[in-house]
């Protein structure tokens, strides 16, 4: 099993920066792809940006050239630096795991990230 531990969500003024942090832990495998996605009220589930093993990434159109994902491989965490945050990033974040052993992905439990003023 896989467990992932998010922190750092919190209130933002618009343009302001956040950072957010997955500590993954468990039966880690590589190569392995983690990522983290949001949910807004009332919306589905989004991809915000993935990272491979190797640093490969993929960015939602939305957040290209104002988030950033990175990973350490030492220590098992994925982060996002989100920077020029405006209303509608507001959304629980949620980070996952996935790898080529393990049949499902793992997810966290969420953490909210609010962009008001």
């Amino acid at each position: 099993q896989v467990q992932l531990v998010e922190s750092g969500g919190g209130l933002v003024q618009p343009g302001g920066s956040l950072r957010l942090s997955c500590a993954v832990s468990g039966s880690l495998f590589s190569p392995n792809i983690m990522g983290w996605y949001r949910q807004a009220p009332g919306q589905q589930r989004e991809l915000v940006a993935t990272i491979w093993t190797r640093g490969g990434t993929d960015y939602a159109d939305s957040v290209k050239g104002r988030f950033t994902i990175s990973r350490d491989n030492e220590k098992n965490t994925v982060t996002l630096q989100m920077d020029s945050l405006s209303p509608e990033d507001t959304a629980v974040y949620y980070c996952k795991y996935s790898d080529w052993y393990h049949p499902s992905e793992f997810w966290g439990q969420g953490t909210q990230v609010t962009v008001s003023s």
